[in-house]
């Protein structure tokens, strides 16, 4: 794509096919990228020329995504710099309670790997405040809905669990 933007996203994964999709998705909707593979590198790129958004990972080797967050809300000027998380751990015990404290104190917008990429770029234009087309507002929307969602599950009892299994998988449990 052509349309080069003004916008950089700093990339942080510790998986480097994952740094490679997402950085390919970025670069075609004309985003400058740069790229980390933890928090400690992650965190230097930040010193050295701030971005307009951070992907950041959760679990990485090094400094974590949670511990990178720790630091970057102590300084005023980074804390103010959006976040998105891109994560394989959101549902499990490596990664959940770290997710819930980043959607909780910052962030709350979260993709869940393997990611689509239309999915993610609508969301990072969202975060950005930045123009979006019809197909990009609902894969935004989609996302947004899709987080509330896993979010409520999440706190939803037995009872509750299984009534809506029932209702999106068209059978009663026994």
């Amino acid at each position: 794509m052509n349309n080069k933007l003004n916008k950089t996203v700093l990339l942080v994964d510790d998986e480097a096919d994952v740094r490679a999709f997402l950085s390919v998705a970025l670069q075609e909707a004309g985003f400058n990228v740069e790229i980390a593979c933890d928090g400690n590198e992650a965190l230097e790129k930040v010193k050295r020329n701030k971005p307009d958004i951070i992907s950041l990972d959760l679990v990485m080797p090094g400094k974590s995504g949670v511990m990178f967050h720790r630091e970057l809300i102590r300084n005023k000027e980074w804390a103010r710099i959006p976040i998105i998380i891109v994560t394989g751990h959101a549902r499990d015990e490596i990664g959940k309670a770290d997710l819930k404290e980043l959607t909780m104190s910052g962030p709350g917008i979260y993709l869940e790997k393997p990611v689509k990429p239309d999915n993610y770029i609508a969301a990072v234009k969202k975060i950005l405040g930045m123009e979006i087309t019809g197909a990009e507002k609902e894969a935004a929307e989609t996302v947004e809905l899709q987080n509330r969602l896993k979010n409520m599950v999440d706190r939803a009892d037995p009872e509750t669990l299984k009534k809506i299994n029932e209702l999106l998988s068209g059978e009663k449990d026994e």
